[in-house]
């Protein structure tokens, strides 16, 4: 109890709130790198950035009935294949009944 009495009060949340601050402020630079990288990677090669949406957009403006392409026929099947297995519960059921098998000539069986 008279640890606790003891305690400054003021400088624990003084530190307390110089962490908190330590952690938003890197979190804030993380954020600021990872735009700066996207900024130099968009400049770099701004075409490559839009070029497949727009490309994308056009295909499908052009004729929305046309076949599809061999990327999207193989895109198609997985996420067939995918919705396929989740609906069907594809895995194990389980009955929860848990069997052991007693072995009575270990020597744990002993010390009972």
């Amino acid at each position: 109890m008279t640890m606790l009495l003891a305690t400054n009060w003021s400088d624990v949340w003084s530190m307390t709130g110089i962490g908190i601050g330590i952690v938003f402020v890197i979190l804030l630079l993380l954020v600021l790198v990872l735009q700066v990288f996207t900024l130099l990677a968009l400049k770099k090669n701004p075409a490559a950035a839009a070029a497949p949406a727009k490309k994308a957009h056009a295909a499908v403006a052009e004729n929305p009935n046309a076949p599809l392409h061999e990327d999207d026929e193989e895109t198609a099947a997985a996420i067939a294949a995918a919705l396929y297995l989740f609906s069907e519960e594809a895995h194990d059921n389980e009955s929860g009944v848990i069997t052991i098998v007693h072995n009575d000539h270990s020597t744990w069986h002993h010390f009972n």
